[in-house]
């Protein structure tokens, strides 16, 4: 891409940077993790009133492979579009950190697919392989650095859930209103996992959807969600948010998935690396009531909506499995997509 497309993004970029003249752009560095867009971070040198400065772009495109995510709205699945609208409708309605917004181009002839630039923001972050649990700044942190990230990041959620929907001008998120709001994001994560096994068996993660149609709440005020809120989904900078990331599952849903979605993040990051939960950590029931105290919303039961996350995140490992058969990288008779949540999954149906 990088030879192709030289030209291309710096032409883009010095439309949109004010004052700008000419923009060098120079070789692309690609972050491991994510399994959504391409991520591209770009360094170039910028030029304006003849004074030229050294700058770093994140550039987030289009895959060709099918969405990560089920649409929430038929016909509205092009991923980066929805993290740019959302992203756009946060940085003007929230108070919360997000990079630096520049633009958006649906325009495939540029990039050779839909893409958005940001600013870059600078700071730690989380990762998963190897997992932040087991080793990194997380680990080394002193406790009360740890709290400070945890609940900080709760702090950024409560935040989201706080925008209004419709000042915010994303009422597109949900044509119908958002009605029931649990149980129709219930109906699209489990017709979205069916059709991802087509006729494959999954016990644990089709158990869990049997049981969530028993326990799933009706109703629920439907509010802004992040989608995929963790602690490796933002850039830390002294211990506190510096910049959320990653809206394109993005929700007009019960705040309480969300909050499942932490806890169970966070008993997966520690299930998979072998790891107990360190000094400053909060249970399962102190981030409810850490919760319930930034945002003034009890929750009564987050059981079923951390069940309703681990069943989420084995239809996802599903998809992104099925991708990698699709590219020639598994054979299609893999069944590693049973494994990843599994450890986690199982006792929570068991509970």
């Amino acid at each position: 891409m990088q030879d192709d497309t030289d030209a291309a993004l710096a032409a883009w970029l010095t439309d949109r940077l004010d004052g700008v003249t000419e923009v060098t752009i120079g070789s692309f560095e690609r972050p491991h993790g994510g399994y959504s867009a391409e991520t591209l971070i770009v360094p170039a040198t910028v030029t304006e009133a003849g004074v030229a400065r050294d700058e770093r772009f994140v550039v987030r495109r289009e895959v060709a492979e099918p969405p990560v995510y089920p649409a929430q709205v038929a016909g509205i699945d092009v991923e980066i579009e929805i993290q740019w609208r959302v992203m756009s409708a946060v940085a003007a309605h929230g108070d919360v950190p997000v990079a630096p917004l520049l633009g958006y181009e649906d325009d495939p002839s540029v990039l050779g697919a839909p893409f958005f630039v940001m600013g870059f923001v600078d700071g730690d972050v989380p990762s998963e392989s190897p997992s932040y649990a087991a080793e990194g700044f997380f680990v080394d942190a002193a406790s009360h650095e740890r709290r400070r990230m945890v609940e900080t990041g709760i702090d950024a959620m409560a935040a989201i859930h706080a925008i209004d929907v419709d000042a915010a001008g994303l009422a597109w998120l949900a044509p119908d209103g958002a009605a029931d709001a649990g149980l129709r994001q219930l109906r699209i994560w489990r017709d979205y996992a069916e059709r991802e096994l087509d006729g494959r068996p999954h016990e644990l993660m089709m158990a869990a959807f049997d049981r969530l149609e028993r326990e799933i709440p009706a109703g629920g005020e439907p509010v802004l969600t992040w989608g995929d809120a963790r602690l490796g989904n933002v850039i830390w900078q002294g211990f506190r948010p510096a910049c959320l990331t990653d809206f394109e599952a993005a929700a007009l849903a019960p705040r309480e998935i969300d909050v499942g979605w932490w806890i169970m993040f966070e008993q997966w990051a520690h299930a998979t690396a072998g790891a107990e939960p360190l000094d400053g950590e909060l249970s399962p029931d102190e981030v409810v009531a850490h919760y319930a105290a930034a945002s003034g919303h009890e929750i009564a039961d987050i059981g079923p909506w951390v069940l309703f996350a681990a069943a989420r995140y084995a239809a996802i490992v599903v998809r992104v499995m099925n991708r990698m058969v699709a590219r020639g990288e598994l054979p299609a008779d893999q069944t590693l997509y049973l494994e990843p949540i599994a450890p986690v999954l199982r006792p929570l149906l068991e509970s």
